[in-house]
């Protein structure tokens, strides 16, 4: 019977952060850098709003788009970035921000239709994209800082281009666009009929410069879906609360593929959210400067180690380049795994225009960091990469 599954979910292939985190997850005296996931536990005020939730006994379904007053909370959260988008009928709670992607594409995209991303890029837009029938171009970024600037994306846009997706502060890059670039897309897309994905999960861990959203430029805001959550920024990927930020006459679309494919998200987990976007607007602050202070302790070592690295200004990735020319990333990966007892992601895990180079999460602590770092150092003082 397996001939007859969904030939696009046959084509899928498990995400190469996972495949190669769970090759290494039972090796004995590993150093992993990994995952994306916040080393710091949820704030104690939003873990106890959860609990008195289920106290309350709101453990029922909630109105499809979240409750009200969460969609408020996220409508006031966001002003810092964007003009005002209306609680009823422009903000949709979903579980997580991988389902709030999920929706966006499957609303928007046919059978055909083009979706242009950088690459290297994090690897769980290419098969919603595959799902919905629809094509990913990778608009290759390495020589360009890593950044989908406009004299880069005008070179891949196609009369099939649906989408441009904008995945900033970037996973596995760390890189930013800045208010100009920015204005410059805005500007270039403005009488095209392209939709902008913007994922803006990291949008709260920016450490030279603040996060600016597209969606504050009103000549693309009618086109414009806003991706974010509270997985990042208040660590809180477990409980699986994103949200998206579109014009009505899109989300009311939009709220039709989320209802039927999850009702709603965990009721639980939406009472601890409110906590967290009301009273824990500031939670994030003492994660980004521990994250900025391991940030810079990366970026040091790694370019005293004489590889080449572009200086992430946001998320917990750094994405150096290795110079090698008798392996692959994926080689390199077992090597360090074998040789030096350390696990850092392959960068052909963030599509091909990721091979050469490697990403260390900084999201682990300062101690974990300097041994994993001693030990990359090790290897590349023992070992003949050119």
């Amino acid at each position: 019977m397996e001939q007859h599954i969904n030939p696009y979910v046959k084509d899928i292939q498990i995400s190469g952060i996972r495949r190669f985190y769970n090759l290494v997850a039972d090796k004995k005296d590993m150093i992993s850098l990994t995952i994306g996931q916040p080393d710091f536990p949820t704030p104690l005020h939003v873990k106890e709003a959860g609990i008195e939730a289920i106290r309350a006994n709101q453990t029922t379904y909630t109105p499809n788009a979240g409750l009200m007053e969460l969609r408020q909370a996220i409508r006031s959260f966001y002003t810092k970035y964007a003009p005002a988008y209306q609680a009823e009928d422009e903000i949709i709670v979903t579980t997580g921000a991988s389902q709030a992607i999920d929706i966006t594409l499957r609303t928007i995209l046919q059978p055909g239709d083009e979706v242009v991303l950088p690459g290297p890029v994090y690897p769980g837009y290419e098969p919603l994209i595959a799902l919905a029938g629809a094509k990913a171009v990778l608009a290759d970024t390495t020589a360009n800082g890593f950044k989908l600037t406009k004299s880069v994306l005008e070179q891949y846009i196609t009369p099939k281009t649906k989408c441009v997706i904008l995945p900033y502060p970037s996973n596995p890059t760390g890189v930013t666009l800045t208010y100009e670039e920015l204005e410059e897309i805005a500007v270039f897309l403005a009488d095209k009929d392209i939709f902008i994905l913007s994922d803006e999960i990291y949008s709260e861990l920016t450490y030279d410069q603040p996060h600016v959203s597209i969606a504050g430029f009103q000549q693309v805001r009618q086109k414009t879906i806003i991706i974010n959550g509270l997985s990042k920024s208040h660590s809180m990927t477990g409980w699986r609360i994103g949200f998206t930020l579109a014009p009505a006459w899109l989300s009311t679309h939009m709220l039709k593929v989320h209802q039927y494919n999850a009702t709603c998200a965990s009721s639980v987990s939406q009472h601890a959210a409110v906590e967290a976007l009301t009273n824990g607007l500031e939670d994030p602050a003492e994660m980004r400067e521990a994250y900025r202070e391991r940030r810079d302790y990366c970026l040091d070592r790694l370019s005293k180690m004489g590889l080449t690295v572009e200086r992430p200004n946001g998320a917990f990735y750094i994405f150096p380049k290795f110079p090698i020319a008798q392996m692959t990333s994926f080689e390199l990966g077992l090597a360090l795994v074998e040789k030096a007892r350390l696990a850092i992601v392959p960068g052909d895990a963030f599509s091909r225009l990721g091979e050469g180079y490697m990403r260390l999460s900084y999201a682990y602590s300062m101690e974990q960091l300097q041994e994993g770092l001693d030990r990359l150092e090790r290897f590349l003082s023992s070992n003949q990469l050119t």
